[in-house]
């Protein structure tokens, strides 16, 4: 099991969610009154579920509690190829109405690295590494 196809994120307002991550630049061909989202990205899905039925579906009876208050130790992460890139997304974040937590800025691993809050409050970093190599797919390669 070598692999993740799919990154499933409850969210609180399945349309507001589609309609920020649409300004972002993800692609789907969901409609606006879809119950479940399938953004199609490049190596893998990144999924929007309303929160509620993700926890009913986890666990009928006793559906795992609900709570935005902590940090679950959990992030996404967009590799990108240019600090100027890493600043493009982090103006279109702000467009759509997420919050910015850490301002993109040069990091001690040598890269440029950034990272915000989507409406749902999960974490993603935006990132850009000079060394990085992409392959075909676009995909970071990792040695």
């Amino acid at each position: 099991m070598n692999r993740i196809n799919l990154v499933c994120l409850g969210v609180q307002d399945l349309q507001a969610s589609l309609a920020f991550y649409q300004q972002l630049g993800f692609q789907t061909t969901a409609r606006a009154d879809a119950p479940i989202v399938f953004f199609n990205n490049q190596g893998s899905k990144l999924e929007l579920f309303p929160i509620e039925q993700l926890a009913k579906d986890i666990n009928e009876t006793n559906p795992p509690t609900i709570s935005r208050s902590h940090f679950s130790g959990i992030t996404l992460a967009c590799n990108l190829k240019s600090q100027a890139e890493v600043d493009q997304m982090m103006t279109l974040v702000r467009k759509a109405g997420g919050h910015i937590a850490k301002e993109p800025q040069p990091t001690d691993w040598g890269g440029y690295s950034g990272y915000f809050q989507d409406l749902d409050g999960y974490y993603w970093e935006v990132a850009y590494g000079g060394d990085w190599q992409f392959d075909e797919q676009e995909m970071l390669i990792i040695d």
